[in-house]
């Protein structure tokens, strides 16, 4: 697969001028982040060889190459999931491509279930670690030494130092936010009452379907990451309603300005 990287990279490059060192992944109803780039090219992702193809509603699959905060970025407006079929490794190749690219930092976001009591819908989680219950690892099979070790330490996955940066920011602005770790299954389902409780008892403040493969091949390629979530419904006890994927929407996207001007200015910062 390495040659599919850089033939994927080699396109790209040929198709923008810029050599981002930020690289963002945007999640469900999180793409108005977008707003605040300060666009110069986009390439849709059928265009880019060798690349997946979102199928998912609200993620609309395409590479946005602009300025930020002061940076030259990419972001994926549009991710991949383990549940439409994709493997990990598939998942993941987008973050392999953006290393190629030039990417120094990741930053990504995603909507997920609370299961911390002390949660509420709407909560803003920035992320300090997670638990990887895919049925799996992207790093499994042959390892691209030129890329990264056979068995890469993920005691830090997420960078201490933008975690407490953004804790700065988000007390200056007067914006709620906690810290927690993100449990990641693969859907599509939503959890049971008993696997919110699973998921609660072996130490995970939330439970999403993306984010933890991607971390995991940033880290093996050494790339510094940052990630935040919207918790947009809950699974505690008591607490647990029906919810469709346009509730889980409504709820991201009202609370996503918040969370685009702690990333817009955590990047304009770092």
């Amino acid at each position: 697969m390495l040659k599919q990287f850089e033939e994927s990279a080699a396109y790209i490059k040929s198709k923008t001028s810029i050599n981002p060192s930020i690289g963002i992944i945007l999640g469900t109803g999180l793409g108005g982040l977008v707003k605040e780039i300060k666009i110069i090219d986009e390439i849709p992702y059928e265009d880019i060889p060798n690349f997946p193809v979102s199928t998912v509603e609200s993620h609309s699959g395409k590479l946005i190459f602009g300025e930020l905060g002061g940076k030259f970025v990419v972001a994926m407006q549009g991710r991949f999931h383990f549940y439409e079929g994709y493997s990990l490794q598939q998942v993941t190749f987008p973050v392999r491509v953006m290393k190629l690219l030039g990417v120094e930092r990741l930053f990504v976001s995603n909507a997920s279930g609370g299961v911390n009591p002390d949660f509420e819908v709407g909560e803003i989680m920035i992320m300090d670690d997670h638990i990887n219950l895919f049925p799996g690892n992207p790093l499994i099979g042959k390892n691209f030494d030129a890329l990264g070790p056979r068995f890469p330490d993920m005691s830090d996955a997420y960078d201490e130092k933008m975690i407490a940066l953004a804790l700065n920011i988000a007390k200056e602005k007067n914006i709620r936010v906690a810290v927690g770790c993100y449990a990641g299954l693969t859907g599509p389902t939503l959890e049971t009452p008993s696997e919110y409780k699973y998921v609660r008892a072996i130490g995970a403040d939330a439970v999403g379907m993306s984010t933890v493969p991607e971390v995991i091949v940033a880290r093996h390629m050494d790339i510094p990451c940052f990630a935040i979530s919207i918790i947009t419904d809950l699974g505690v006890p008591g607490k647990i309603k029906k919810v469709s994927v346009q509730d889980v929407i409504e709820v991201a996207s009202r609370q996503e300005p918040k969370m685009t001007e702690i990333m817009k200015e955590l990047i304009a910062r770092i």
